[in-house]
């Protein structure tokens, strides 16, 4: 179970909301930090001025990662169309006609196209994703972003949520445990990397009574 969101986060994402124009906030961090249940917590919160955009609709198809003998990390950087996230990006910025995103289907395992409608006088755009602030391919998607929050959690915790996802979509246990320590751990700690690149760095495994610390961190 996740901590509610802070009312001091809501707030912040809401004042970029009324900025003015379309402003885009990212939310990184490793994998089972609980980006997408922020993200969707803050647009609710936000509703009708806020859409959730996540950087796995760029997620590679599983034929195409087949082909590519990277079926075994997919979730890895060079499984992801970083290009065309970047290109997404760019005409969201750009606000000039309704958008289609794609948004990645856990039950199908698959990316699926056009699912997310992005009208032109929206305000907000929320994307989450692991390499918001990775470099290489992915260095295109930071000077975009308004804003990057980077959420994370304690790290059992973490891997926990991960195994037991993992098992919801068919692994076994050992199988989830497996790729837990071989591919999501690996990504996590590039992604750990990166976390000083952030404009606010934020802890969202707070005991009850004692709310998440909210810090700014070093620029990168």
């Amino acid at each position: 179970m996740h901590p509610a969101v802070p009312d001091t986060w809501t707030e912040r994402a809401a004042a970029l909301a009324r900025a003015g124009g379309r402003r885009l906030l990212g939310i990184a961090g490793p994998p089972g930090a609980g980006k997408s249940t922020l993200a969707a917590a803050l647009a609710a919160a936000l509703a009708p001025a806020a859409v959730v955009v996540p950087m796995d609709g760029f997620h590679l198809a599983n034929a195409e990662l087949d082909r590519l003998g990277r079926r075994g990390r997919k979730g890895a950087p060079d499984t992801f169309d970083a290009a065309g996230y970047v290109a997404l990006l760019a005409r969201l910025r750009a606000a000039e006609d309704t958008i289609w995103a794609p948004e990645y289907r856990r039950d199908l395992g698959e990316p699926v196209a056009g699912a997310i409608a992005v009208p032109p006088q929206l305000p907000l755009v929320i994307t989450e994703g692991n390499y918001l602030l990775l470099d290489g391919p992915w260095a295109g998607v930071r000077p975009l972003l308004d804003e990057v929050w980077y959420v994370e959690v304690d790290d059992t915790l973490r891997r926990e949520r991960l195994a037991a996802r993992h098992r919801r979509h068919g692994r076994s246990a050992a199988d989830a445990a497996a790729w837990v320590e071989q591919t999501d751990e690996p990504n996590a700690r590039r992604v750990a990397a990166t976390a000083s690149c952030a404009d606010l760095r934020m802890r969202w495994d707070a005991a009850p009574g004692h709310p998440p610390v909210l810090s700014t961190p070093p620029v990168c």
